[in-house]
Order: C-alpha cells, then structure tokens, then sequence
C-alpha cells in the first residue's frame, strides 16, 4: 500500500479553491524508442490498458473518471516501496507520469480520495534487457543521480542531530524551546520529502497528520504490527500547540475527539520513537545499495521536482499541514528549495535535448524566481514567516496561482529528460 496526504475540504477557506488541476494533456506520440500506456482510475478500480510492457521510456497517461482526487502509483515487488507516483489527479483531469523503466515485476495502484487502502492494484511485468545509457549521457546521468542523493544525504545527517534535540526538548516538557525549534527541524525533512515517501512505512511514522493516522490506522498496523497509534512531528506539535476545546479538524471533526494532551509517559514514547525513526532514514539513505535498492534514476530526480511542489499544492497552501502551530509556510520554502536543487540538477540535460528543451527550463526557471519572490513577501528561513493564519484568503489566492504556473511546466521536466517528444503536450 502507498501512504499519502489526504486532501480535505477545508470551511476556512471559504471561497478559496486549490485548482489541482493543472492539466497536463497526454502528447499524441512519443519517441519511437518510448512507450504509451492508459490508466483509467474511477473510485472503484485502476485499470491500466496493459499489465506488460518492455523496459525503457514509458509515459502513463493518467484519467481520473471517478468522482474524487486520486494517485496513480508504480510500485516495487513489494507493493509497498514506491518507484514512481502521480499524486492530486483531480476528477476529469487526464495527466502524464513519465518513467525509464528497468526489466523485474511492479504493481500498479490508485488511490481515490488519497487516502486509505489502494484500488485496484495489479501486477505488472518489465520485459526485455536492462536499459543502458552510454557515452555522455551515461556519465551525465550518473553524476546528477550522484549529486541527488549526495545532497539527500547532507539534509538527513542535518535532520539526526536535530530531531534528537527538539525531541528530548519535548519529552523533558520544555515546550518553549521545541517550539522554537520545531519549524527549522523540519526543513530538512520538507526539502527530501519524496525520498522519505518512499522508503514505506517511516514517512507515516515521522511526518502522517492525526487524520490521516486515524484513516489509515488497520493498514498501517498490518505492515508495522509496532505501529499501533499516532506518532512523529505532528503529534508532537499538538501537544506543544494544545487546540482550543471548540477547534476542529481539517475534516471538521472535533480536536479533542479521541485525543488528550500526552502526559510524560507519552511523551517519552512518542519522542523516543521519533529519534528512533530519523535515524533508520539515516541508515537507509547513507547505505551503501542506496540508489540500486530504490532505483533512483534520472527520472526519479526529475519526478521528485514535481513531487515536491505537489506537496505545497496538495497540504501547505491550504494550511492544513501545520494545522495547530501554522508554520506551513517554513514547509513550504523548504519544498520549494528542494524543488529548485532537483530541477536545477537536471536541467542541462533537457536543454541539451531539444530546442523545446531549453524553452522549458527558461520558462520553469522564471516560475520558479517569481514564485520565491512572492514567498519572500512573507519572510525567510533565517528570521521566520508570518503564520499563515495572519495570510488572508486573496493571498492564498495569489500562491495558489503563482504555484500552478510553476507546477505546470514543471510536468514537463521528465518527458524532456528523458527525451519524449513534449512539443504536443
């Protein structure tokens, strides 16, 4: 199973409405060296037009016919370990998940609603012998997957030593400095994220909202029979950040509804079980195997660009990511960041490929400064941003917009890495 953010209507927002949509229309053809399959996902089932293809470039062509938000994800051998994933495919939208795929066994799922079990998830067969890029690119390649996971590796050893100190702070009841500390802790897990997603089951322990726990709780437990309730930051941050007794959800039920303040006891579990946590994402990213036992490519550094600004759009605009402490907008700078860090690694290879190519990087780079540039109208890193309770709904409004001109050329990056025709797209 894939654990995912929940997307959820949100009252305060009133008018205000995450697009979601930024639509991504299938190209009518791809390079003869690439292949195009359908994925049909409706509330009910995930149907890709076929459970076999050969290895190589392969664009899924994603329509939601359902009635709710929904993923389309490529996983392992394992059903759990992600290898590709398109998340916030809104009803009606038809969008694109391009891949280099190597020969071995997958599945493939969807997720309506975002949340709870897959539908309809299914085998699915690589043929074919291994995909191997010689001369420039194969040198090329190599470094920029170097590079990724070299800076991978720098944020979670920047990570370790924090959260054992915001932790320890919290566990001894110094609320006023875990508080302090609890937005800078956190960016060095926002800038990795999609790394840490799909790792399986240490994303819901370190970083799941109490919603999404409690949706998912009986799947979780299956895979982590130890993960029997609510852990990580946001726990964490509704015991420093106590709701008033009238606050609600994001999904409009009660705050206090099967919750209380964790006393001391608790506290020691929870923190103790977070510092416990990071450590293994540290062991798992510095491994040796690192890159073959994830199979990251060029593409999974191209996807991961998408995937983060999918984070900002998905939970940090609408405020419900940091909904006790308000914070979300140090998670979304440091989304954004490591937004920028993928994409710029990959860029010169999609300048390199076309003249379409270098069109998109010049137009993704615009979008990306515009979008910093209206985030500093909100503060920085080093001397902190406004709540984003004090950012009223028109401005909402305008990082809404601001952040789907970003994410729709920002769709493209992968095709053009990998060299699919996105002339028509």
């Amino acid at each position: 199973m894939k654990y995912s953010r929940l997307v959820l209507a949100l009252p305060v927002l009133g008018a205000l409405t995450l697009s979601a949509c930024v639509e991504n229309a299938p190209s009518d053809s791809v390079q003869a060296d690439g292949v195009s399959l359908s994925v049909s996902s409706t509330d009910d089932d995930c149907v890709v037009s076929a459970d076999t293809t050969e290895s190589g470039n392969t664009v899924f062509s994603i329509s939601n016919e359902g009635s709710r938000t929904t993923e389309f994800y490529l996983l392992g051998a394992d059903g759990l370990r992600i290898v590709s994933e398109k998340e916030n495919i809104a009803p009606g939208q038809t969008t694109e998940m391009s891949v280099s795929l190597q020969p071995g066994e997958y599945y493939t799922a969807c997720k309506p609603g975002m949340r709870g079990a897959n539908v309809g998830q299914a085998a699915f067969t690589v043929t074919g012998d291994p995909v191997e890029i010689s001369g420039a690119d194969e040198e090329l390649f190599a470094k920029v997957v170097a590079d990724y996971v070299n800076f991978v590796k720098n944020e979670v050893a920047e990570l370790e030593p924090k959260v054992e100190e915001f932790a320890t702070a919290y566990m001894e009841g110094d609320d006023d400095t875990a508080r302090a500390l609890y937005p800078r802790v956190r960016v060095h897990y926002e800038r990795i994220e999609p790394v840490a997603e799909a790792l399986g089951i240490l994303d819901p322990r370190i970083d799941y909202r109490e919603v999404d726990y409690l949706a998912e709780a009986d799947l979780l437990k299956e895979d982590d029979p130890t993960f029997t309730e609510w852990l990580g930051f946001h726990r964490i941050e509704k015991d420093l950040w106590v709701p008033a007794r009238d606050q609600l959800q994001p999904d409009g039920t009660s705050a206090w509804e099967g919750w209380a303040p964790s006393d001391d006891a608790q506290r020691r579990v929870v923190g103790t079980a977070l510092i416990a946590d990071v450590g293994k994402l540290y062991d798992a990213v510095h491994a040796d195997d690192f890159v073959e036992t994830s199979q990251m490519d060029i593409a999974t550094v191209a996807n991961g660009a998408s995937a983060l600004l999918e984070e900002i759009a998905i939970t940090k605009v609408t405020g419900e990511e940091n909904w006790w402490s308000h914070y979300d907008l140090w998670d979304f700078q440091a989304n954004l960041e490591g937004s920028r860090i993928a994409f710029d690694l990959v860029a010169p290879i999609a300048e390199a490929k076309s003249d379409e190519g270098r069109a998109l990087v010049k137009e993704i780079r615009k979008q990306f400064d515009d979008t910093q540039i209206l985030l500093n109208k909100y503060g920085n890193l080093d001397e902190g941003f406004v709540l984003y309770n004090e950012v009223s709904e028109d401005q909402r409004r305008e990082l809404v917009a601001q952040i789907d001109a970003l994410r729709e050329p920002l769709s493209k990056l992968t095709n053009a890495v990998l060299g699919i025709d996105i002339a028509e797209q």
